[in-house]
């Protein structure tokens, strides 16, 4: 799947590593795609809620309240292991690594088990840049 088809139908987004510094990437990056229609689920235990959403301390108590499309991480690379064991397990769709974030492993793992991945990409970027193209017209998870 490309990164247009896993915008396009993804409609709940979960956000490993959301803070609720509205001054840190995370915030600003989520808060962009909440406004563009996804609905943003934050992942941080020491958080009760972000963006005005309920935060939640792992993957597995999301997906408990909610289906889960994407999974969006905002850890270090190091980290991305257990994230993609978890977005694996709760049937996530796709695990989405920002910009700068990379484990090649994690990565290979997670497509074989059925994810869409995407590496070393700011997805704000990346939907910006496909709406500026008329590449994404329609509401997210239509």
């Amino acid at each position: 799947m490309s990164t247009r088809d896993l915008l396009l139908h993804s409609q709940t987004i979960a956000v490993v590593g959301l803070s609720p510094d509205e001054s840190r990437d995370s915030h600003r990056i989520s808060r962009y795609m909440q406004a563009q229609g996804y609905r943003i689920i934050p992942i941080n235990p020491r958080a009760s809620q972000i963006l005005g959403e309920v935060a939640y301390p792992d993957l597995q108590a999301a997906a408990a309240q909610h289906r889960i499309d994407l999974v969006n991480g905002f850890r270090r690379s190091e980290d991305i292991p257990p994230i993609a064991r978890e977005a694996v397990a709760i049937g996530a769709r796709g695990l989405w690594l920002q910009l700068g974030i990379e484990h090649n492993e994690a990565a290979e793992w997670a497509r074989a088990h059925g994810l869409d991945v995407v590496q070393n990409c700011c997805i704000k970027v990346e939907h910006a840049r496909l709406k500026a193209q008329g590449l994404l017209t329609i509401s997210a998870g239509s």
